[in-house]
């Protein structure tokens, strides 16, 4: 892919130790972690076996992540609407997830798309907007692609403006742009990785499972495009 992203150094260790600063065991940031904890370690047969703490698990880290707010139809449903998605998550080989954004091969990309689009038809129905909400499950579930929310788009977005990448969908071009994203600062990202790792929902300390590197560009856009916001909310209050 040809890009014309600079690849100067990016201070992205300081931006990654001020989210950690938020993600103490009973800080909403640390949903992420008993959420991809579980369906790491959880074995298929097991995820249907137990089925309501497999939705509940899930829905529990959306709503965390904002995910139920006022508008969102999720409101108006129970842990039992995410059902036909952990039935789907069941179907899927456990090689899924050791997808990364350094694996990002044609056939990794493929494979992020196909289960993109199987999702969006569990979860979604009528007009309801799916990006934000698949791509944090996708997230939270394999860790293999950052959440395309708000703040992390309007980052990359920003980033990729040559390439008039928009991140307003999940396809070939924006995963390939945040390959190119990883591939710049590929040392920091993998350093990141292997020092960080998720927490134990019942200890409150930490396990051997290290945060993947999609999740740690996730938590690099996301607070970036924060506190572009809330730097944009104050000067319009002055």
């Amino acid at each position: 892919m040809r890009h014309s992203m600079k690849t100067k150094p990016i201070d992205i260790q300081t931006i990654i130790d001020e989210f950690k600063s938020k993600a103490e065991p009973e800080d909403r940031y640390t949903s992420f972690d008993y959420c991809y904890n579980y369906f790491r370690k959880t074995e298929q047969d097991d995820l249907i076996k137990d089925i309501g703490k497999s939705c509940l698990t899930l829905g529990f880290y959306l709503a965390s992540w904002g995910m139920f707010r006022g508008s969102s139809f999720l409101l108006g449903k129970s842990a039992k609407y995410f059902e036909p998605t952990i039935r789907y998550l069941a179907t899927l080989d456990k090689s899924v997830w050791l997808i990364d954004i350094d694996n990002y091969v044609t056939e990794n990309i493929d494979t992020i798309i196909q289960i993109y689009n199987d999702l969006k038809k569990c979860i979604i129905s009528g007009n309801n907007s799916d990006l934000t909400l698949i791509t944090k499950i996708m997230l939270g579930v394999f860790g293999f692609i950052p959440a395309y929310d708000q703040y992390f788009c309007d980052t990359f977005r920003q980033i990729f403006a040559k390439e008039k990448c928009g991140f307003r969908r999940v396809n070939q071009k924006s995963l390939k742009c945040i390959k190119v994203f990883y591939d710049a600062n590929k040392q920091i990202i993998d350093e990141i990785s292997v020092n960080t790792f998720t927490t134990d929902f019942e200890t409150g300390a930490k396990t051997k499972i290290n945060y993947p590197k999609a999740k740690i560009i996730d938590m690099y856009g996301f607070t970036v495009g924060l506190k572009k916001n809330e730097r944009t909310t104050k000067n319009k209050m002055h």
